[in-house]
């Protein structure tokens, strides 16, 4: 009896202190779903707080991200300068530009190569090919690497490039790539590359950032010339589920715009080590690669700003005819459902292509829970069929597109370190949306009548998902 009692003080203790802490620390939507958690269960909503209740990185690293990326702009500004440009589309692609300046705090560059690649073996096997010519350093970021088939051939590739001389660093996910660090990832450093963990979780020592906050990017820079991004990781198609293939996409580019991909690995590699790589190895004098104008665009937590949602939703505004997204995950929040509605009501189309089948059953649940609400907006969406759409792709009118590793969830725009590319050339751009184009193919409509006509269960277990969407 005495022990109820004092647990049922405790109980009390905790939603008088943590709520006000929540609703003073949180935008309304989050708040209301940690002030919902923490009212019904306070014991288990404080232990979830105060392991994943921190939305921001700590304010040092912040610091250290900040003047890294002001002091690399530095390096990089007297080779950079010449390819530099503004976007030559009339004063809506100079609005734009000056916004995704702003925001991302690098320059769109011109005469970069663009190879676009939507095989994970053909973007595996260009990787590799490129690992085995490197002579100068081979550098590797990503989220997700397994001690797989795909893993352990680029994991071979890298080994031998170090034995050739070649620098070989690699950064990984401490979270997305934990079995790997336990496994190949000791042979790598046996083998001499020099190889960290990205974000490492420690309960007694993570001074209180949350430890679902991610470095989601994929990168790869080979001697400062050849660079690629996109939604793929170092793993199977498969992921490891035997029935369920991802389909990626990957960009192989070369050019001023590897600069910009280097910068954000040098900033990484910083962040991790405290250590500064030799300018001169790590930026090489650029060359002119080809013909296209393209933007870095890097976001997360190490901003001031949620940066990647800024500028999605204002490029959204400013859409006339035309918006086609392709993601995973798809959670919006109340700014950019409004920027999709009010579109919308000035007759430009939308066309969202999401995945019929997921990886993440909350998410999905709570992904669903927003297509009656879209669709009586007459936004268009489909749903893929041959898979697991990982293909993170926006494209509006012929004027914009953005390809990348962020997701379009609160996830991506608030919590993990993501990069995206910014295309500008209407070539290029519709590069982007013949590839949209193909997955549209392998996708078919929804209705709202037949979506309404579910059953109660179904949309009632998405709804309860809705209700925890500002946490996932």
């Amino acid at each position: 009896m005495q022990f109820s009692v004092l647990y049922l003080l405790a109980e009390w203790i905790v939603r008088i202190l943590v709520i006000p802490i929540i609703a003073y620390r949180y935008r309304p939507p989050s708040a209301l779903a940690w002030i919902a958690v923490v009212s019904f269960q306070p014991m288990i909503g404080l232990v979830m707080y105060l392991i994943f209740g921190e939305n921001r990185l700590p304010r040092r690293r912040i610091a250290e991200h900040a003047r890294r990326r002001r002091a690399l702009q530095l390096d990089m500004w007297p080779m950079l300068q010449k390819y530099c440009v503004d976007p030559k589309s009339g004063l809506d692609g100079e609005s734009k530009h000056q916004l995704s300046v702003q925001l991302g705090e690098m320059p769109a560059v011109a005469n970069n190569d663009f190879q676009l690649i939507d095989d994970t073996s053909e973007a595996i096997d260009r990787i590799i090919q490129d690992i085995d010519q490197a002579r100068v350093s081979v550098h590797l970021l990503f989220y997700i690497w397994r001690d797989d088939e795909i893993g352990r051939r680029v994991t071979d590739a890298i080994i031998e490039a170090e034995k050739r001389g070649v620098e070989c660093r690699v950064l990984v996910d401490a979270v997305g790539s934990r079995r790997f660090l336990k496994s190949r990832g000791k042979d790598l450093q046996a083998a001499g590359v020099e190889m960290y963990p990205i974000l490492p979780v420690n309960l007694f020592r993570r001074r209180f950032h949350r430890i679902d906050m991610r470095n989601h990017r994929k990168l790869v820079v080979i001697d400062g010339k050849i660079a690629y991004t996109g939604s793929q990781n170092i793993v199977n198609p498969d992921y490891g589920t035997k029935n369920l293939i991802w389909h990626d996409l990957m960009m192989r580019l070369q050019g001023p715009i590897v600069m910009q991909l280097q910068a954000v690995f040098l900033t990484d590699w910083y962040a991790e080590t405290h250590t500064e790589l030799e300018k001169a190895e790590c930026f090489p004098t650029p060359v002119a690669a080809g013909h296209e104008t393209l933007q870095l665009f890097p976001s997360g937590p190490t901003y001031h700003t949620m940066n990647l949602h800024r500028l999605i939703v204002a490029m959204l505004y400013q859409a006339r005819k035309k918006v086609t997204i392709t993601t995973p995950y798809f959670i919006p929040d109340e700014s950019l459902l409004q920027a999709i509605e009010v579109a919308r009501l000035r007759g430009v189309r939308i066309i969202l292509v999401l995945s019929e089948k997921s990886d993440q059953i909350l998410v999905s649940a709570a992904q669903r829970s927003f297509y009656a609400q879209l669709l009586e907006m007459d936004v268009e969406i489909y749903l893929f069929t041959k898979g697991l759409l990982h293909s993170k792709t926006l494209t509006i009118d012929k004027t914009f597109a953005l390809v990348g590793t962020s997701n379009m969830d609160i996830r991506s725009f608030a919590l993990n370190l993501e990069m995206n590319l910014i295309l500008f050339d209407e070539d290029t751009i519709q590069q982007i949306s013949d590839q949209q184009k193909k997955y549209l193919d392998l996708a078919y409509p929804i209705h709202l009548n037949h979506w309404d006509n579910r059953g109660f269960f179904k949309t009632f277990g998405e709804a309860i998902a809705r209700l925890m969407a500002p946490l996932l």
